[in-house]
C-alpha cells in the first residue's frame, strides 16, 4: 500500500464584490499594511536601543494587545488578517537572517500589493455555487470554476487586488497525497532544451518552439496610453497625482495584465504538453535576470520570452507525474562541446552554426540541446 502524504493546493477565484465589500477590503489590506509598518518600526527601533528582536508570537501579542487598543479601528476588520500581517514581517526577517533575502522595507500606499491572508476555523469561510463566504465581508459574488475534492481540508483564503482593480481569493486546501510512483530512470523517453533568444527553446529532437512576443505585440498600443499618462496632472515628480491620472494608469494596468495574461496561457499549455509527453526533461540551470542584463542588449526580448517562468511550471508539472526534471550546471559549456566526438570548439554569440573537425555541421543550439540532454541523464543517473 502506497503510503501517504500531506500536500498543499490553491485554487484562486475571481470576485466580484459590492461597494461595501469593496469598502471592507480596502479597510483590511490598509490595516494589515498599517500593522506590518508598526511593528517594522518596532522591531528597527529595538535593535537601536540594544533590546533582542520580537519572536513571532510576541510580536503577534503585541499586534493583538497593545496596537489594537491604541487604534479602535483594527477592530473593524478579521482578526486573522492582522495576526498574519504579523506572521509575514517574522517571514521576511527570518529570510533575511538565513540570507536568502534583503531586509524588510515599509510597505507603501501606492505601490506595495494590496492583499490580507485569513485563517478557516468554524465554518467562518465557505464556498458555495456562485458565492465565497468570508470572515467580517459576508458573502462575496464569485466565478467558482473549480471545486476542491470532497477530502481536501480548507485552510486559508488570501484575497487580493490587483493595479486593474480585480478582486481575487486565493483558497488553500491540504490534502492526503498518494506517493505517485516514479518512473525509470532509465527512461529513454527523454528530451534536453536549450534555451533561445529568438523562441523559446530548442530541442533534442531538432524542434523549435516559437513564442508570441506578447510585449512586442502590444507595444505601440502600450506606448500611446503611457504617453497619455505622462500628460496627466500628477506624472510629474512631488506632483499630486489627479482622478485622471489613476485612470489612465489603470488603462495602462489593463494592457500589462493582458500581457501576462496571455503569456500564462501560453506557457501553461507548452508545458502541460511537455510534461505528458516525455518522461525526463533536462535543461540548463540559467540566471535569467543575468541574461536581461542591459549589457548583452536584448533585455526586453529576454523577459518577454518569459523562460524562467516557463521552466518552473515544466518543473512543478513533472514532479505531479513522477517524472524528472534536471537542471544542467550553467557553467557546463553545451554549445562548445560536438556532441558527435566530445571536441570542444570555442564559439561567439554570432555563431549560429556549429562546424566539427569531425565533420559534423548543424544549428549551434541543436548541437546544445543534445549535449544538455546527455549531460542531463547522466546526472539523473548519479542521483
Amino acid at each position: 500500500m502506497s503510503k501517504a502524504n500531506k500536500s498543499n493546493k490553491a485554487i484562486k477565484y475571481r470576485l466580484y464584490p459590492n461597494d461595501e465589500q469593496k469598502v471592507m477590503f480596502a479597510k483590511t489590506f490598509g490595516c494589515c499594511r498599517f500593522v506590518y509598518n508598526q511593528l517594522l518600526a518596532l522591531q528597527k527601533q529595538r535593535y537601536k536601543d540594544g533590546e533582542s528582536h520580537l519572536s513571532k508570537l510576541k510580536s503577534n501579542e503585541f499586534a493583538t494587545r497593545t496596537l489594537k487598543k491604541d487604534y479602535d479601528f483594527l477592530k473593524e476588520i478579521d482578526k486573522f488578517a492582522v495576526s498574519n500581517a504579523v506572521f509575514h514581517l517574522a517571514d521576511a526577517y527570518d529570510r533575511f537572517f538565513k540570507k536568502q533575502n534583503h531586509f524588510p522595507k515599509f510597505k507603501s500606499k501606492r505601490k506595495s500589493k494590496k492583499s490580507y491572508t485569513t485563517n478557516f476555523t468554524n465554518n467562518n469561510i465557505l464556498i458555495g455555487k456562485n458565492v465565497i463566504k468570508l470572515p467580517k465581508v459576508g458573502m462575496v459574488k464569485a466565478v467558482i470554476h473549480k471545486l476542491p475534492k470532497d477530502d481536501w481540508k480548507l485552510k486559508s483564503v488570501t484575497v487580493s487586488q490587483d493595479s486593474v482593480g480585480n478582486y481575487f481569493a486565493s483558497v488553500l486546501f491540504e490534502y492526503e497525497q498518494e506517493d505517485i510512483p516514479s518512473v525509470s530512470k532509465s527512461s529513454t523517453n527523454a528530451i534536453g532544451l536549450d534555451y533561445k533568444s529568438d523562441g523559446l527553446y530548442m530541442d533534442s529532437n531538432g524542434n523549435k518552439a516559437g513564442v508570441h512576443k506578447y510585449y512586442r505585440e502590444s507595444h505601440k498600443k502600450l506606448a500611446k496610453q503611457q504617453r497619455r499618462l505622462s500628460r496627466k496632472a500628477g506624472s510629474k515628480k512631488n506632483e499630486t497625482k489627479s482622478s485622471n491620472y489613476f485612470k489612465q494608469m489603470r488603462k495602462v494596468n489593463r494592457i500589462y495584465r493582458k500581457i501576462a495574461n496571455q503569456r500564462l496561457d501560453s506557457f501553461h499549455k507548452k508545458s502541460t504538453e511537455i510534461a505528458n509527453q516525455y518522461d525526463i526533461v533536462c535543461v540548463e540551470d540559467l540566471d535569467m535576470k543575468a541574461i536581461g542584463n542591459k549589457g548583452f542588449g536584448n533585455g526586453k526580448a529576454t523577459f518577454d520570452n518569459g523562460y524562467g517562468m516557463f521552466l518552473n511550471m515544466l518543473d512543478y508539472k513533472l514532479k505531479e507525474r513522477g517524472k524528472y526534471f534536471v537542471k544542467v550546471d550553467k557553467w557546463y559549456p553545451s554549445s562548445q562541446i560536438c556532441h558527435c566526438c566530445g571536441s570542444v570548439k570555442k564559439l561567439d554569440l554570432k555563431d549560429r552554426v556549429y562546424t566539427c573537425d569531425c565533420g559534423y555541421t548543424g544549428d549551434r543550439d541543436h548541437n546544445a540541446a543534445i549535449n544538455i540532454l546527455t549531460e542531463g541523464l547522466r546526472i539523473l543517473q548519479s542521483l
